[in-house]
C-alpha cells in the first residue's frame, strides 16, 4: 500500500426529498435541525453510512452496527481479542505496536481514528485519525412535515397505538471534509483508503433505504473534491470550503433547479467533480 501524498479538501452536496435525513431520538425523531431552523444531519451519522459503504466494498470494519456484523464479534472488545498482534502488543505493554496493528486492520481506524480503552486492559491507546468530517447543514432553512400514523405495538394480541412520522420536504445539505498528510503518515492512510472514501462518498445512501429514508429520497448530487499539490496544503480548509456557493433560485425551492451552484477557484489548486451515483 502506497503513502498518502498531499492534502485533500473535499465537499458533498446532498438533496432530500420527503425523506427523514437524520432523526434526533430526544425529540420524536424529528429530522435534526439547529436553533435556526436549518437541517443537520450529525458527522456520527455520516461516519456511520461511509463505514456501511466501506464495508459493502469489501473492507475491514471496527465499529461494525451490530445488524451488520461479519466476523461473530458480539464487541469492539472481542474483535481486538481477535487480533493476534493487537493481543502481542498488550502483553508487552507496547502502545504503539497496539496501534500500528489497529491501523493496518481496519480502514476506518486508520481514517477517523478509534479509542481502545477495555476494562481490564493494561494498554489504554488513542488514534488520532486523518478524516476529519464536519455535520452536513442545510443550505437553507428545512421544512418539516409531520404526518399521524397507526402502528402495531403488540406482536401477541391485535393492539393498534397512534404515532408521528416526520420527514424533510426537500432541502439541499452540505458536507465538508478533509485528509490531513502529518495524521495519514502516522495511522497509514493511503492514496489508494482517499479513493475509496471518495467512492463511499459518491454512493453514500446505497443499501441505506428505511422506512424514514425511502430510496430515492437521499441523493448525492455532487462530490467536490480537492488534492493539494503539496503535503501540507497551499490553503487552509476553510479558504477551500468557500468556493462552493448555492444560492436558490426562487423562494420555496422544491428540485436542484431551483438552486445555481457555482465554484470560484485559487490559483493552483484544481477540483475534481464527481457525479452522485
Amino acid at each position: 500500500m502506497g503513502a498518502f501524498t498531499n492534502k485533500i479538501d473535499f465537499e458533498v452536496v446532498i438533496m432530500v426529498n420527503h425523506g427523514n435525513p437524520n432523526g434526533d431520538p430526544l425529540n420524536g425523531n424529528r429530522p435534526r435541525e439547529d436553533f435556526d431552523g436549518f437541517g443537520e444531519i450529525s458527522d456520527v451519522c455520516l461516519k456511520r453510512k461511509i463505514r456501511n459503504r466501506l464495508q459493502d466494498m469489501g473492507e475491514k470494519i471496527f465499529v461494525q452496527s451490530e445488524e451488520r456484523c461479519d466476523d461473530g464479534c458480539k464487541s469492539l472488545a472481542d474483535r481486538t481479542k481477535t487480533n493476534d498482534k493487537m493481543q502481542k502488543a498488550l502483553k508487552t505493554k507496547d502502545d504503539e505496536a497496539y496501534a500500528k496493528a489497529a491501523c493496518e486492520s481496519w480502514i476506518d481506524v486508520r481514517a477517523f481514528g478509534q479509542v481502545f480503552a477495555f476494562k481490564g486492559n493494561s494498554v489504554s491507546v488513542g488514534v488520532r485519525g486523518p478524516v476529519t468530517i464536519q455535520s452536513a447543514f442545510s443550505v437553507d432553512p428545512i421544512d418539516i412535515e409531520s404526518i399521524q400514523i397507526t402502528k402495531s405495538v403488540n406482536s401477541e394480541t391485535s393492539h393498534d397505538t397512534m404515532g408521528m412520522k416526520h420527514r424533510v420536504n426537500f432541502a439541499l445539505y452540505t458536507v465538508k471534509g478533509s485528509i490531513n498528510h502529518q495524521l495519514a503518515e502516522k495511522t497509514g492512510f493511503s492514496d489508494e483508503d482517499a479513493e475509496k472514501i471518495k467512492e463511499a462518498l459518491r454512493t453514500l445512501f446505497e443499501n441505506d433505504a428505511s422506512s424514514a429514508r425511502p430510496d430515492g429520497s437521499m441523493e448525492v448530487v455532487k462530490v467536490y473534491w480537492w488534492k493539494h499539490n503539496c503535503p501540507m496544503g497551499q490553503y487552509s480548509s476553510a479558504k477551500v470550503h468557500r468556493l462552493l456557493k448555492i444560492e436558490k433560485k426562487t423562494e420555496f425551492p422544491k428540485n436542484i433547479d431551483d438552486y445555481e451552484i457555482t465554484l470560484d477557484s485559487l490559483p493552483g489548486l484544481e477540483v475534481e467533480i464527481i457525479e452522485g451515483i
